[in-house]
């Protein structure tokens, strides 16, 4: 698998430091600390980043 690239955050966080980001490859999403980056990347595959995504947005989570 290609490793993820185009890194970025979230649009509502841009000022902030204390963040995660995401990047996207085929088959999968990688996540790291922005304060770390080269601290490590946990990656999954698209439909299991979609399916939680969907989880927070539908309050599943709190």
């Amino acid at each position: 698998m290609t490793a993820p690239d185009g890194w970025r955050k979230s649009r509502r966080s841009q000022t902030a430091t204390a963040c995660v980001e995401i990047g996207r490859s085929p088959g999968l999403v990688g996540i790291r600390d922005t304060k770390n980056r080269d601290g490590g990347t946990l990656t999954v595959g698209h439909a299991d980043f979609d399916s939680f995504l969907k989880a927070i947005k539908t309050h599943r989570l709190d």
